[in-house]
C-alpha cells in the first residue's frame, strides 16, 4: 500500500522511461490507484554507490514505504536491491544495450558476448545487426540490401560490405572467423572480472 519511488538521472532519463517527469507520472498514477507513494528521488546514476549514499540521505521515507518501486534498468533494480532489505519491484522490462541512432530511436548494439569481432566486421556487429547471426558474410536471401527475415531492416552484412569496400578493406572478408567460442558469454551465471592495479580495462 505504501511505495518509495526511484529513477534514474542517466540512461532512463534519457529514454524518458525513468527520468523526473515519469516519475512524478507514476506517482500521480499510483496515487490515484489509492497507493500511498513515501517520497520519490531520481539518482544520478542508479547503477553504482551513489545509490548506497541516496538510500541513506533517504532513509526515513524508504523506511515508511512496504515497498520500493525502481524505474531503472534491470543493473538499477538490482543495486538498490543490495543496498536494502524493503521489497524492490522493476517498473521497467529491460530490452537491450543499445544507443541512441536519431533523438528517442535506440537500437542494440552490443551482447557482451566477450568475444569482439568488430574490428575484422567494419565496427558493425553481425552477432546485433543480423538476423541469424552469422559470422562469415551474408546468406544470400538479402533483396536490395535489406534482410529476407524483415524487410524493413538493413543486411548487416550488406553495411559491412560497403563500409570495408569505402576503406579497401575487402580482402579482409576472405579471412574466416571460427564458430563462436561462447564459453566467455555463457559462463554459468554472472560474469565476473578483475583488473588489478596498475591496468587498464
Amino acid at each position: 500500500e505504501k511505495v518509495y519511488l526511484i529513477g534514474c538521472g542517466t540512461c532512463a532519463t534519457m529514454c524518458q522511461t525513468g527520468g523526473k517527469s515519469e516519475v512524478l507520472d507514476m506517482k500521480d498514477k499510483l496515487e490515484a490507484a489509492d497507493k500511498k507513494v513515501t517520497g520519490w528521488m531520481v539518482i544520478p546514476t542508479a547503477c553504482d554507490e551513489l545509490t548506497r549514499e541516496a538510500l541513506k540521505e533517504n532513509a526515513k521515507d524508504v523506511e515508511a514505504a512496504d515497498a520500493i518501486l525502481v524505474m531503472t534498468c534491470a543493473f538499477g533494480v538490482q543495486t538498490v536491491a543490495l543496498y536494502t532489505d524493503k521489497p524492490v519491484y522493476p517498473a521497467l522490462n529491460t530490452l537491450f544495450l543499445g544507443m541512441e541512432e536519431s533523438p528517442g530511436y535506440f537500437i542494440e548494439a552490443c551482447i557482451q558476448c566477450g568475444g569482439c569481432v568488430l574490428g575484422r566486421t567494419a565496427c558493425i556487429c553481425p552477432l546485433v545487426r543480423c538476423a541469424k547471426n552469422l559470422l562469415n558474410g551474408p546468406c544470400g536471401g538479402s533483396v536490395e540490401g535489406k534482410c529476407e527475415v524483415s524487410p524493413d531492416t538493413l543486411c548487416a552484412w550488406q553495411m559491412i560490405y560497403d563500409r570495408l569496400a569505402a576503406t579497401g578493406r575487402l580482402d579482409e572478408l576472405e579471412e574466416i572467423e571460427p564458430v563462436k567460442d561462447w564459453s566467455t558469454s555463457l559462463s554459468g551465471g554472472s560474469r565476473k572480472t578483475t583488473i588489478e592495479a596498475g591496468e587498464t580495462a
